[in-house]
Formats: structure tokens, sequence, C-alpha cells
């Protein structure tokens, strides 16, 4: 019997809209990572490039489990919109928090 790769397509979706809903409170912690790149050696680009991708793979990851396991719980197409609702919440307080540091 061959083994057959699962198909994903079903997930996508929802796993793009985690990672999105979860890039930026995720890159916040990588302060350590950051100072740790800045003590090195490597190029100011270069240093930037790694923390962009470090911290989109990481959603990535994060997303992946959150969509995976609220696709379980409740099915993939609650979970998408799940990370619809999350995005859009996300989008929503980074707008409302600079129209603040606006207005003060």
């Amino acid at each position: 019997m061959p083994l057959t790769s699962p198909d994903w397509s079903p997930f996508l979706p929802g796993i793009a809209l985690w990672a999105l809903a979860l890039y930026l409170p995720l890159s916040g912690p990588l302060g350590r990572l950051e100072e740790a790149l800045a003590a090195g050696s490597l190029p100011s680009p270069v240093q930037q490039v790694m923390l962009v991708i470090s911290s989109l793979l990481l959603a990535l990851a994060i997303g992946v489990l959150a969509d995976l396991g609220l696709s379980w719980a409740l099915g993939p197409d609650w979970a998408s919109s799940l990370g619809l609702i999350a995005a859009g919440w996300g989008l929503f307080t980074a707008l409302a928090s600079r129209a603040r540091e606006d207005g003060e």
C-alpha cells in the first residue's frame, strides 16, 4: 500500500489567518534574538532579514498548531473563522493604539 500525503488544503486559510493574527504578538518576545544578533558581527540588513524570517516562521508554526487544534475541536471552517476574527481584532487594536498615540 503506497503512502499518501495528507491533504492540507482545507487547513491553509485557517493557518494563514492564525499566522497573521499571531505575527505581532509573537514577534515582540524575539527581543532576545535581536539583542544576540546586535552583539554579533552580522551586517544590519542581514540581522533584519533574520528577525523577520524567524518571526514569520514562529507565527506560522504557532498558526499551524492553533489551526490544527481548533480544527480538531471545532472543525476546519470554525477554526478559519476564528482565525479571521483574531486577525481582524489584531488589526483593530493596532489601529486603535496608533490613533490613541497620535491623539495624545
